[in-house]
């Protein structure tokens, strides 16, 4: 199975991106990512029978930001079925930038048009059940920890109280969904929630891993688990390929072809069913919120593996 995916294409596909890296910025408006360094790159590829392809900065710690969405979606609707999930939030591309409010106001009913928007993001929060918020997060935490084989995983406290003080534009949001009926649970706790998934910290490597996790349709090959059932692993990767990139998604289906969820750290998770997980670290970003080395990187690693699924 190996032999088929060469290190050294990899390491190619690195250094085309690497010479993208001064193209972007980081994520100047949360002042903790503000202090991430530019001109990092890594990738890392996880196979099916368990093995690892890395180059690049694989061992550097990053928060999921928007990448958790997908995580705490799959709790939310193994908790509550996607009946429900689905009731409170659409499954639509918005075409908008993630932290929008202007689709939120205009149509009718009033709820978020998908779970990969902020305002999606926060209305799936609140359908976390538990008596708490520790509790809430602690159902996201373990399913991470058994995805990544990492027990230690944690939320970076200083990532999240930095977005915790900047983000009025998320409680405006939140606000809204309460007002409107979406949101039933108690707005300052979901909120917490959201910030603290958001902040949960990882490595490319263990992106790579949840990445695997996803294209085994939520089995675990490396302890023969499954950790949550074909039906909600297909309703990720869908979301992935119309939603996973902001509103880059119909660029980055055609020119990568394969499911990804991107945050604005920098990371970037994809996933190639039945094949491999990928998990990318470059916190250089686009206009839209994107990687741009991670972008260009897994543009040239799709067309040297044909990775597309199209």
């Amino acid at each position: 199975m190996n032999n088929q995916y060469d290190q050294k294409q990899l390491e190619a596909a690195w250094s085309t991106g690497k010479a993208f890296v001064d193209r972007g910025r980081v994520a100047a408006y949360i002042p903790e990512l503000a202090k991430q360094d530019p001109g990092q790159l890594g990738v890392s590829v996880c196979l099916p029978d368990g093995t690892f392809l890395n180059t690049g900065d694989t061992d550097v710690c990053f928060t999921l930001q928007s990448i958790s969405k997908l995580f705490s979606l799959i709790v939310a609707l193994c908790q509550n079925g996607p009946d429900e999930v689905f009731s409170r939030v659409g499954k639509e591309p918005t075409g908008d930038p993630f932290n929008s409010i202007i689709k939120l106001e205009t149509i009718k009913p009033h709820k978020p048009l998908n779970p990969m928007i902020n305002a999606g993001a926060i209305a799936v929060a609140g359908m976390i059940q538990g008596k708490g918020v520790e509790e809430r997060l602690d159902s996201i935490l373990d399913l991470l920890r058994k995805m990544t084989g990492n027990p230690d995983i944690r939320v970076n406290e200083e990532v999240y109280g930095s977005e915790k003080k900047t983000a009025d534009r998320n409680r405006a949001l939140a606000w809204f969904l309460k007002d409107s009926g979406v949101l039933t649970a108690d707005v300052d706790e979901t909120l917490d929630l959201y910030f603290r998934h958001c902040a949960i910290e990882v490595t490319a490597q263990e992106v790579a891993r949840m990445g695997m996790v996803l294209a085994a349709d939520g089995f675990d090959r490396c302890t023969g688990e499954q950790l949550f059932p074909q039906a909600i692993a297909r309703i990720c990767k869908t979301f992935m390929v119309t939603c996973g990139m902001y509103n880059a998604s119909g660029e980055f289906a055609i020119d990568v072809g394969i499911p990804a969820k991107s945050g604005v750290a920098g990371g970037i998770l994809a996933t190639v069913p039945h094949r491999m997980g990928i998990g990318v670290f470059g916190p250089a970003l686009d206009d839209k919120g994107n990687s741009v080395a991670g972008v260009k990187l897994l543009e040239q690693l799709s067309r040297e593996w044909k990775l597309g699924i199209f």
